[in-house]
């Protein structure tokens, strides 16, 4: 019992490896907060500071790791990056048109390599041929789009 008395740091030390073990499995991040706080418990411990204040060490380390740091570092590594799939990944693109845009017919737009028809978002727009324009929404197949203002300088 005097051994342990004396080494309670090691003891603070062993909780903390079984929890960092622990955190391999559950990968909720956690447990290594708590393996931090014990981390705390040991310093207090290797100080020579009395068993109540160890643990008032550990778990007031444990609070502030779950409450300021886990938030963060869950949303980095739980989140992934944001993926723009199909044809929502042309939305916000600029395009040439190939064949006239108005409200009462159709025409071509000229994107990523591949032909779309198009309408004007505002459909009072006539958007002629080798103008430049930003596709604000797809439709079905259609691409809903808005001429980018030119700088003739």
């Amino acid at each position: 019992m005097d051994w342990l008395r004396d080494n309670l740091w090691a003891t603070w030390l062993g909780l903390a490896a079984l929890l960092s073990v622990a955190e391999m499995f559950s990968l909720d991040l956690v447990l290594i907060m708590l393996a931090v706080g014990a981390l705390a418990g040991m310093t207090a411990a290797l100080i020579g500071l009395g068993i109540p204040v160890q643990v008032l060490a550990a778990a007031a380390a444990s609070v502030a790791m779950l409450a300021l740091v886990r938030p963060s570092l869950a949303k980095r590594f739980h989140g992934g990056p944001e993926l723009n799939l199909g044809h929502g990944k042309l939305v916000g693109q600029r395009a040439e048109v190939t064949a006239e845009i108005t409200g009462l017919s159709t025409g071509r737009i000229k994107i990523g390599g591949e032909i779309w028809s198009a309408s004007p978002y505002d459909e009072h727009l006539v958007i002629a041929p080798g103008e430049t324009v930003e596709v604000l929404q797809i439709k079905g197949a259609t691409a809903y789009v808005h001429p980018v203002a030119r700088l003739d300088g």
